[in-house]
Order: C-alpha cells, then structure tokens, then sequence
C-alpha cells in the first residue's frame, strides 16, 4: 500500500495518455469531498462540498477545499459531477462557481434542485444537465456513466468514468439496504458489468469501514418511532440532517397514523422538504404539514416540530432550544429525537445539547439509547461483497479519516487487490494512472479555506489561533505615550484586561516593571514604536506567566508625540 510522505513536491507534467487523480477534499476528514480528473489536458470534477468547523475553529461558518491548484485552469473544466445532494458534496459548488458561473452541474433531479436552490441565495443561474441511473454522457474525454447507488438521501449516483487511460468509478456515498424505503437498490448488476469490462481503478467510501457486518435496512426505525409516538404525551421535537428525505418521511408517516400535525423548522429543513415533496421524493398527507406559526392553536399531544441541530451545530434550531435561545421552549415532559449519527468530532457538541435539552425535562431519544438511526454508508460486510463484485485492479479508499482509509484499504486487499495497487492518499496528494497502474506522483495545496460571515479565504491558521486564545485566556491591552525624539513616558502606561481572570488591582505591580523597561531602552536610544511594543509584551507576558501561570493575547499600543 502506498501512502504520501510530507517532502511530496509538485507533481511533474502528466504524461500523454494518463490520468490525474487530484483530491481535493474527503481524504482525512468526513466532509469537503472533491476530487479532480485530468485527461488529455482537460478537467473533470466530482463532488464539491463543504466540511463543518469544530470547536477548535471558532466564529467559521464553512470550510470549503482550497481551489488555487486549478484556479488558472477553469476554463478547462468539463463540468462539476454532483454524485448527491448531501452538503458534504454540494455545499461549496456556488463558492467555485462565483469564480467562473457557466461551469456545468450534472446531477439526478433531486440533487441538482437542492443545488439550484443554493445557488439561488447567491444569485447564481447555473447551467444543469440532469442525468439518470443507466445513461452515459460525454463531458470532453471523459465518458461517463452513472449507476444508482443506494444512500441516506434519494437519487444517489456512482459515476463511471471511462478515458483513454481506463475506467476510474467513484462509488459516492452508498450502502446496500436491501429493503430501501423507496425501492431503488444499489445496482450491482450495473457493477458487475462495469467489473467485467475492467475497473482500472475504484475510489469507494471508506466511513464505515471499521463497522463489522452489514448495515441494518432503513425501514427498521419505523417500528422504534411508533412506539415513542405511542408513549409521548406531549410535543415530539424530531432532529434530523436538512437533506435525509427517508428520514422524514418515516416521521411524517408515524405523525399522520398517531393524529399529530408537523411543523418543519429552519429554512435549510423547510426548503429540502418542500422540494423533496415538489419533486414527489416526499409523500405528504393533506393537511398533515402546517406552518410553525399555527402550532400555539394546537393541544401538545398533537404537535410533532421537525428541525436541523442534529449534529449540535451551535446556530441550529435544536442547539438554540437547548439554550434557551429559540421561540420554541423545551418544557417538562417534551420528546426529543436525535435521529441521526455522530459525526466524528462532534461528541461534545451533541452531548452538550442532549445535557442542554435534559436539563430543560426533556426526554432524550438518541442512537445511545435506542435505534433510531441507520447509517447511510456501507460497512466491511458490504464492502468486502462489493470489491468481490467490482474486482478493481487498483483501489483508493475516500471519504474517511485515516483509520477509514486505513481499515478500506485492508478489505481491499482481502478480497485480493494486490497490496502495491492500494493507494492511500490525503488532500492534495495527486495520483496518476499510467499503463494501468495507479501511483503517487506528488502533491498540491489543499489546505483549508474559512467561510466566515461574508468573508472566505481570509480568516487564516494564525487568526484561529488568536481567537481561540482570546476565547480561552483573554486579552491584556497595555496603553503609553512616548516621546518620538527620545522615547520616554509622556502618559501612561494605562491597563485594560478583558476575559483574563486577573484582577484589575493586581496589574499596579507590573507597572514599575513596564516603566523601568521603557526608561531602560530609553536611555540606549531605543525610541522606535514597534520596540517598544516588543519589549512592553515581554515584560508583561513574563509577569502574568511567572504569576498566574496563563498566556493571555498582549496587545500593547505605543503613541508617538
């Protein structure tokens, strides 16, 4: 198995006759998938989506994959290839569109709606081309074929992309619920065939490679949410992913058949809903959806309220509930359902909701303590049936952290991928086909780009780093006026602390310190605003590490007259 090393440089320039394969995003990581083809000097991409902050990244909205490896090259893109309409593989689509609009969408009806929609709040007009399982497209060199691929969202697609350098599919997100909800398998036959022409190489989703046997099918929950309809007496407050139309339905069906009504809350929910029942994805009783507004007319025991918030993103429906921060008051005797996974990184963040919610008298239903959730991804069993089927000559696991990718690659081999033919890869490491043979020829930038507010790209490393010591030490601003000709105290210093657990009395024993400091330099000449900056930071952070044992941010602000 091969697997990048930190001294990859630039990749040379592909031979004629290969193919590039360029992640972007999805490699390390659950979310930001994007992935790069070259052939024959043109470009295709597959997926463009987004990776939600964790706690350590505060004040970002989005993480978005860096675009400047192919920023001088979008005129060459053939089209973007959206495999489904989960953020995770849609969400960054209109930030690269901003930079060149008329790139092609190419999608299955539902998820190209919820894109359009997207691209709606930005004011962009995409130009789509809607495909279905079964058809072929030729986008430039690349022909592509796509197969219908069974996953927590409808009209899930693998893409089968033939060059003049072989056959590369990429699986999307799948599982293999043999019993799905609305009868659309993942075609193995399909598979089975693509296998028999000659799958050069596959890339699959890794996210539940760790997880023995076989995902249970979707239509399990239904049973599990009757009986907690059944033994709620007052409102049920539902939590699920803004896009898992399955999900929904199952509790739009429980609802009608126990007389509730249901409110959707969030625009992303009451957006995706209303375009899943537009497109007859969901199948909605008269007069069971009503709006949120009318809830107050009804008796509790009636009331089923469906919101985002399931992962505990703190701008969610569900968080602000939990902080008593939304119109809606969770109230004694209230039903929550979390019904969805923890994405890895985001424990804490649900737990704190679930305590948030409990705290409230509300009675918590959540993966720990009852099945209301199926994965949307295939786990080893099914992956070890799948490679059997596929019979890749090369394999590079996707869409995982490393010990997915690691636990994928593994499967692969047992099912006799010979282990040199295994490529384990991360963002930016570029990959090359060659005669058949998949290889690491090097690396570009793939780093993370931040979505903060309206600004993107300009929030760095360096400025989280800031924030998150503001956040966790505070800030200490040292004020003094100095004389610009020799560099002596005119006024000052003055001190103001803010979030730094130290008392305002205690800064009157730093003082003579910063004053001898500064008449010290003083009297060597030292009278240049930026010195004396330095100086008073390291006389004051010296004082606050020897005495309190913290590391405050230090802002020291020196006034020439």
């Amino acid at each position: 198995m091969s697997h990048p090393h930190p001294e990859l440089g630039p990749p040379p320039k592909l031979p004629k006759g290969g193919l590039r394969v360029t992640p972007l995003g999805g490699l390390g990581e659950i979310g930001r998938n994007m992935t790069v083809f070259e052939f024959d000097g043109r470009l295709l991409i597959v997926d463009c989506g987004v990776l939600f902050p964790e706690e350590e990244q505060p004040g970002i909205d989005l993480i978005l994959p860096d675009f400047s490896s192919i920023r001088d090259r979008l005129d060459d893109i053939e089209g973007i290839v959206l495999t489904h309409g989960h953020e995770d593989h849609i969400g960054a689509v209109p930030y690269l569109l901003r930079e060149k609009p008329d790139i092609p969408l190419i999608g299955s009806k539902l998820t190209l709606a919820l894109i359009e929609a997207k691209l709606q709040e930005h004011r962009i007009r995409p130009y789509t081309l809607e495909v279905k399982e079964g058809e072929r497209e030729n986008l430039g060199p690349f022909d592509c074929e796509f197969v219908a691929v069974n996953h927590s969202i409808p009209d899930a697609l693998a893409v089968a992309i033939r060059t003049g350098a072989g056959m590369v599919v990429c699986t999307g997100d799948f599982k293999m619920d043999q019993l799905p909800l609305d009868n659309r398998l993942t075609d193995l036959h399909a598979f089975a065939r693509l296998s028999e022409e000659g799958i050069d190489l596959l890339l699959s989703d890794s996210t539940n490679a760790e997880v023995p046997g076989f995902v249970p099918p979707e239509r399990e929950i239904s049973n599990v949410l009757r009986t907690v309809f059944a033994n709620a007496n007052n409102r049920i407050i539902v939590a699920s992913f803004a896009s898992h139309v399955h999900r929904i339905q199952q509790i739009l069906d429980a609802a009608h058949e126990y007389g509730r009504r249901v409110a959707f809350v969030g625009r992303s929910m009451v957006r995706n809903m209303g375009i899943a029942r537009d497109l007859g994805y969901l199948k909605v009783p008269a007069g069971l959806v009503v709006d949120v507004k009318t809830l107050d007319d009804l008796p509790p025991h009636e009331v089923v309220l469906v919101c985002t918030g399931s992962q505990g993103e703190p701008m969610a429906a569900l968080s602000r509930m939990a902080n008593r921060d939304h119109q809606i008051r969770i109230v004694p005797g209230d039903t929550v359902i979390l019904a969805s996974s923890l994405i890895p990184g985001n424990e804490n963040a649900v737990y704190r909701v679930i305590n948030g919610l409990t705290r409230w008298g509300a009675n918590v239903v959540h993966k720990g303590n009852a099945k209301v959730h199926v994965s949307g991804h295939a786990s080893a069993g099914e992956l070890l049936y799948f490679y059997n089927i596929c019979k890749p000559r090369n394999l590079m696991p996707v869409h995982g952290e490393w010990r997915h990718l690691r636990a994928n690659a593994e499967l692969g081999a047992l099912t006799g991928v010979p282990k040199d033919r295994i490529v384990i890869a991360e963002d930016g490491v570029v990959v090359d086909l060659i005669d058949g043979k998949a290889r690491i020829s090097g690396k570009v930038q793939a780093g993370y780009v931040y979505v903060d507010g309206l600004s993107v790209g300009d929030v760095t490393e360096a400025h989280l780093k800031d924030r998150k010591i503001l956040g966790d030490e505070g800030i200490i601003s040292v004020y003094v006026v100095v004389d610009s000709t020799t560099g002596k105290i005119v006024s000052g210093p003055n001190i103001q602390a803010r979030g730094s657990g130290i008392e305002d009395s205690a800064f009157a024993s730093v003082l003579p310190k910063i004053e001898e400091a500064i008449a010290r330099a003083a009297a060597d000449g030292v009278a240049e605003p930026h010195q004396i900056q330095q100086l008073i930071r390291r006389t004051m952070g010296k004082w606050v590490s020897d005495g309190y044992r913290r590391r405050p941010m230090i802002l020291p602000v020196v006034v020439e007259v």
